[in-house]
């Protein structure tokens, strides 16, 4: 993320406490700017660029929701536990980091903006349909094509502190790519093993 483009943080948060994740601040010259930014694939990123990634966009929506004022039926409080959410999410940041790159033309703002509106009643509609809510979520609904077995049934579950949870979920997403790169190295390895005794 280059940091040149990213907004400055508001200096406390709703209870008067400073933020504990200051990332907005100014680049030293001697930082590692990355380039532009690229589209991110959720599905192909590596364990370590996946946490970096999800930090990245949770201090980004964290400064979407705050500067606009979204509700909770735009934003709700585990949109991370649905991936509708956080691939639109996902797409806007990086609309929003091209938009308010430096060597952009001065009106991609403007066009970033016309797209948020757009985007923010796309996910009106993909809060509604999951149910997840300010106080409660719940995982997004799925409907069973004929065949397939029936989806599991989905409770409502109260949230209690969202911060939390969001380092739960990404230290488990993180710790499950990671399983499944070993697992890839670990075939690479035997495969390796097998052309050298054969």
């Amino acid at each position: 993320m280059n940091g040149n483009t990213t907004p400055p943080p508001d200096d406390t948060d709703t209870n008067g406490k400073e933020w504990e994740d200051d990332g907005f601040g100014r680049l030293d010259p001697d930082d590692d700017v990355p380039g532009p930014p690229r589209p991110v694939n959720w599905n192909l990123l590596l364990s370590h660029d996946l946490e970096q990634e999800w930090v990245a966009l949770n201090r980004w929506v964290e400064w979407l929701r705050r500067t606009y004022a979204l509700p909770a039926s735009v934003i709700p409080p585990y949109w991370h536990r649905h991936p509708e959410l956080h691939w639109e999410l996902s797409a806007l940041h990086l609309h929003w980091l091209g938009a308010y790159d430096p060597e952009q033309n001065a009106s991609a703002a403007i066009g970033w903006h016309r797209d948020f509106a757009a985007a923010r009643q796309r996910l009106r509609d993909w809060v509604a349909a999951s149910g997840t809510r300010l106080d409660r979520d719940r995982p997004s609904r799925q409907t069973s094509w004929p065949g397939e077995p029936p989806a599991p049934p989905v409770e409502d579950v109260p949230i209690t502190d969202r911060r939390s949870d969001f380092i739960a979920f990404v230290i488990e997403q993180v710790a499950r790519r990671k399983a499944a790169e070993d697992a890839v190295f670990a075939r690479l390895d035997d495969l390796d093993a097998d052309a050298e005794d054969g």
